[in-house]
């Protein structure tokens, strides 16, 4: 069985990507604490002092907004600041390649200052937070900065909306774009040749607001950020120790995606392959959201667990042709009521904990085989599921969406190998061909007013 977290295009990528020769660091929280993002917080000494391997930023408040250029939108305060189209900027055509169709659509944009990075990137991945009513939508774009002077053309790094309705368009990932020292794949950015010693050492995002012409509609934007990193090139990583909190566990539903397996092939071959989706969901409705009946009301009502079905439809990128673009889970995710979603990296099981002594579990992206994960009963290219706790000796407690029923979705693994699986860049596969791993990438869901504990932990981990 091979469930859907990656595609083979982010397979061949993170094969690419893990090159002999790549920086032999290690990431840390503390660490990635010391960022730019962090200015003014004690340096951390020590064994913890190492080099990170990743850095999120985001702009999420009202003062973020107003540092960036604005073209036609205007930064709004209140609870939940964020950015709306206030004058347009002008129209544009645009011919949705999904559907064929052509239309006229009003824009306003947001430029954020050019932000550098701490630990110069050979990948970045960008992820937002947006409401798109009926006849709206957004771009979301990046332009990097080369340790060489040079600079990327502005990538597109996804047209989303929330809907699929006639009055919007089609959510896509665009393909083909690359420069020839860069290319993007699906939802990433990243170096051609990482052994060349090229690397990111600064972006820029740029946000698109789009809108029927003639309207009063806008979407509103949230939170747009972030990640870049540069994880070594590596088969095997450095087993942490267990730490808090063992012996924790959260309460955390449990969907299967294998009972949806026929279920809308239409949205990425159907459910065996909505592991994606199907783990946004759980962690959705932990923070007690859940999709309103009128959301449903398209799903067979023959069908349990309708709000996984609705999850494979609403993160569905109609380019990637599946429900794993990480980006478009987060951002769904968002569109619950005060609900933030971010795409990152960690650097070990350590950090994990430190989110589930919180209260926060984590949507973590792994692969390996069959004999790799005790347990599992399965390998996989890629696939998605939900640390929700500890055991009293530290192995994982995970929610696995790849399991025949629900109850069964609970499920120990052992520390060690979770964590190799999880934040490995290389690994056989069942032939003996070298593939890529995910490197640590994980979803982090969270409220928008997170509570203090959590707060301090999010932030600690440079995501706040």
């Amino acid at each position: 069985m091979t469930s859907s977290g990656f595609t083979p295009r982010r397979s061949v990528l993170a094969a690419a990507l893990g090159v002999a020769g790549a920086a032999a660091v290690q990431t840390t929280t503390t660490a990635a604490a010391s960022g730019p993002a962090r200015a003014g917080a004690a340096a951390p000494t020590g064994p913890a002092a190492q080099k990170a391997t990743a850095e999120y930023h985001g702009w999420a408040g009202h003062a973020d907004w107003l540092t960036g250029a604005a073209k036609g939108v205007r930064a709004e305060a209140g609870a939940r600041p964020g950015i709306v189209i206030s004058r347009p900027a002008g129209t544009v055509d645009y011919t949705d390649p999904h559907t064929g169709t052509k239309a006229a659509w009003e824009y306003a944009t947001w430029t954020s200052p050019v932000r550098g990075l701490s630990v110069p990137a050979t990948e970045a991945i960008v992820s937002w937070n947006a409401h798109t009513p009926a006849g709206t939508w957004i771009q979301a774009e990046l332009k990097g900065t080369y340790s060489d002077g040079t600079a990327t053309p502005w990538y597109v790094m996804g047209r989303w909306t929330s809907g699929d309705g006639a009055d919007s368009i089609r959510r896509t990932s665009v393909d083909d774009q690359s420069d020839d020292k860069s290319s993007v794949w699906t939802d990433t950015l990243a170096v051609d040749d990482p052994a060349s010693g090229l690397r990111l050492t600064a972006y820029q995002l740029r946000l698109t607001l789009y809108r029927t012409p003639g309207t009063t509609a806008t979407p509103t934007v949230w939170r747009v950020g972030a990640m870049g990193s540069d994880v070594p090139d590596r088969f095997e990583v450095p087993a942490s120790k267990p730490g808090l909190p063992k012996g924790r566990e959260l309460s955390v539903p449990r969907y299967s995606q294998e009972i949806h397996k026929g279920q809308y092939p239409e949205y990425d071959n159907g459910g065996e392959a909505w592991c994606s989706p199907t783990s946004s969901q759980m962690i959705i409705e932990f923070w007690g959201r859940k999709p309103t009946a009128e959301d449903l009301a398209w799903v067979n009502p023959d069908y349990a667990d309708p709000q996984v079905c609705h999850a494979a439809r609403a993160t569905f990128d109609y380019q990637y042709d599946g429900c794993g673009n990480w980006p478009f889970n987060a951002a769904y995710a968002a569109t619950y009521r005060d609900m933030q979603g971010v795409v990152t990296r960690l650097g070990s099981l350590n950090d994990v904990e430190k989110l589930i002594a919180a209260g926060i579990p984590v949507i973590t992206s792994q692969s390996f085989l069959k004999t790799e994960l005790d347990g599992a009963g399965y390998g996989t290219a890629g696939h998605l599921m939900t640390v929700i706790g500890f055991t009293a000796t530290g192995d994982v407690i995970a929610n696995d969406p790849a399991s025949p029923d629900n109850p069964s979705v609970r499920r120990v693994y052992k520390r060690r190998q979770w964590e190799n699986i999880w934040l490995r860049t290389k690994r056989y596969d069942a032939n003996g061909k070298v593939k890529g791993g995910s490197g640590g990438v994980c979803y982090l869901y969270f409220p928008a007013k997170p509570a203090p504990s959590q707060h301090r932990v999010l932030r600690e981990l440079g995501i706040l």
